[in-house]
């Protein structure tokens, strides 16, 4: 099930019932896991380990160099990929630009053709990137996210769990869990049909609005909401909603668009 034009260095680890197509590439101390199929003309650099039953269309790269000028070609560094993913054609994934780190995808992520994830970059589970989604450096996106085609994130941006991205925005804020963002920097109010296929409860979607309006309705500051949270009881989600917001990095949060 190997192709007799692809090269694959003695050193990679390959499963059973893999399938590497023509003139695909498999670097040094590679692992594949059972029942992948790599198509024609796929690239996978030393240093890249990926689950089973993952599928990797025609002109992916994965493991290259990360973009990183102050970069050094020799330090050893990964990408980690889980189980289940498909990785349309073009994509490319960067390794990590820190000394022993990954550049890592979860499992049953969905990346469409022309989708870029850039050095360090962590997806969660379930993720879908559209056609041409671009992920910078460090930024790290939640299990069950949906981004439209041509977004971009910022580096070192967070996207929270089980949000809906609008295609052609635009992120340098981190995107807190259960809303829809879209345009650049901006939210628009809950991902209600996601958290329902989700399987979330009334009640906890509720709650999870509840948060959302003190966040963002209430005409507190976000350090004064957060600080009236903290005086109740809230369920797991809520708590999620309102840790995520109290560790956002320097650059803040998305705010509320006109709905």
């Amino acid at each position: 099930m190997i192709h007799p034009t692809a090269l694959i260095d003695p050193t990679a680890k390959i499963g059973k019932n893999v399938t590497i197509g023509p003139f695909s590439i498999v670097g040094a101390e590679v692992e594949i896991g059972d029942d992948s199929v790599l198509q024609a003309h796929a690239v996978i650099y030393s240093g890249v380990k990926m689950g089973q039953a993952n599928t990797i269309h025609a002109g992916v790269v994965i493991g290259d160099l990360p973009q990183d000028l102050g970069f050094v070609a020799s330090t050893p560094s990964f990408v980690q990929i889980g189980d289940r993913n498909v990785i349309r054609e073009n994509v490319t994934i960067h390794r990590s630009s820190r000394e022993n780190r990954a550049t890592s995808i979860g499992d049953d992520c969905y990346l469409m053709a022309g989708a870029h994830m850039a050095h360090d970059v962590c997806l969660g589970n379930r993720v879908i990137l559209a056609n041409n989604v671009l992920l910078a450096g460090y930024s790290i996106v939640g299990d069950r996210v949906f981004f439209g085609g041509g977004s971009v994130v910022h580096q070192h941006t967070r996207i929270g769990r089980l949000v809906m991205a609008q295609g052609l925005s635009g992120f340098s804020k981190d995107v807190p869990p259960f809303t829809m963002a879209a345009e650049v920097n901006t939210v628009f109010g809950l991902n209600n049909v996601g958290l329902k296929r989700a399987g979330f409860s009334p009640a906890v979607r509720q709650e999870i609005k509840a948060a959302f309006t003190l966040i963002y309705r209430s005409k507190m500051n976000v350090s004064q909401a957060l600080a009236t949270a903290a005086r109740q009881t809230w369920g797991a989600e809520a708590t999620e909603f309102f840790e995520f917001i109290r560790g956002a990095s320097k650059n803040g949060i998305c705010a509320l668009g006109t709905e």
